[in-house]
């Protein structure tokens, strides 16, 4: 897999999305943030949707590539998530965390260039949306 180090907007945009997890955190309903960097350049930021049914949570990321579509924004250059620890977790801290498959393959869809910041054996890099979903379904085939 090919890394790349982070640019200081990269730093900042983990910044805002610990910011907005730190600022929303709710037990059992809000413990994922995500953080999307546009191309304009615009920093677009949203926490997950959680759910007593599963299945109709909604993931951050999810609502961050929603909120800048809805505005008007259609490419995006680097996304990165951050959770909460629960209340059980103590001494944790914020940490940034990888996206889900679903999550890989709407990243990919909308912003096939995007950049995924990630924390790999410990530090904090960045990697092509590609390299996360390789053997990408396509309509093609």
């Amino acid at each position: 897999m090919n890394t790349y180090p982070l640019a200081p907007t990269d730093f900042q945009l983990i910044d805002e999305a610990k910011k907005k997890i730190t600022l929303l955190y709710k037990e059992g309903k809000h413990h994922v943030s995500a953080a999307l960097h546009t191309t304009s350049p615009n920093i677009v930021s949203a926490v997950h949707i959680e759910a007593y049914i599963g299945r109709v949570s909604v993931c951050a990321e999810a609502i961050a590539i929603g909120s800048a579509i809805s505005n008007g924004e259609s490419e995006f250059d680097a996304i990165v998530a951050v959770r909460h620890p629960h209340s059980d977790e103590v001494n944790q801290e914020l940490k940034v965390v990888s996206p889900c498959g679903m999550c890989r393959e709407l990243i990919y869809d909308y912003s096939p260039a995007c950049f995924v910041i990630l924390e790999i054996d410990g530090v904090l890099q960045k990697v092509k949306i590609e390299e996360l979903i390789p053997l990408k379904y396509t309509r093609q085939g």
